[in-house]
């Protein structure tokens, strides 16, 4: 009976993982990676469009982005929106192709990026704490509605906590790892 409130929380859990992960990626390196520019956006014509719909990205070399646009007069509008993102990049064009030089960070700026990927995992924690805290809810609400025995709601809470370390711990395991990419030199 209480599956179903397992196999929810287990599933609100792993789109934590999913978020945390995709969120660690815009945290820089001292490498070059094009999901460091998933959020900028080139005016095209008018709209707000994403750099990867523009023209191709590609890592050329561990401190290189290089941009090919599909149309050689949006090197500009690349330029700036690139300038624009907040990103501390300096691009630089030839006329065709757009080239990014990701300067190696300090040990400051090291450090900065390391207590920011902590605070996206701590963020992630929190949605798992909240997946168990709303699953623990609807088994007490089960229990009382008698739809569960005092010793189902004892046995889906300890499961559920389960559930919730392990997800904890694996939470911990992605920032770790961000932290040791970050902090590499």
């Amino acid at each position: 009976m209480y599956d179903d409130v397992l196999k929810k929380s287990k599933s609100f859990m792993e789109k934590s993982i999913d978020s945390l992960k995709k969120e660690l990626t815009k945290v820089r390196t001292g490498r070059a990676s094009i999901t460091l520019l998933d959020d900028v956006r080139v005016d095209y014509y008018g709209t707000p469009t994403p750099l990867n719909q523009v023209g191709t990205l590609a890592v050329p070399e561990p401190r290189l982005i290089t941009i090919q646009p599909w149309e050689k007069n949006l090197i500009p509008e690349i330029e700036k929106a690139i300038m624009k993102s907040d990103l501390g990049l300096n691009p630089a064009s030839d006329g065709q192709i757009v080239r990014i030089a990701i300067p190696a960070l300090t040990e400051e700026r090291r450090k900065e990026m390391a207590k920011l990927a902590k605070s996206i995992g701590e963020n992630a924690k929190v949605g798992v704490r909240n997946a168990r805290r709303d699953a623990n809810d609807t088994l007490k609400q089960m229990e009382k509605d008698k739809d569960i025995s005092e010793d189902d709601l004892k046995r889906g809470e300890k499961e559920v906590q389960d559930l919730t370390d392990s997800y904890v711990k694996q939470i911990d395991d992605v920032v770790s790892a961000k932290e040791q990419e970050v902090m590499e030199i």
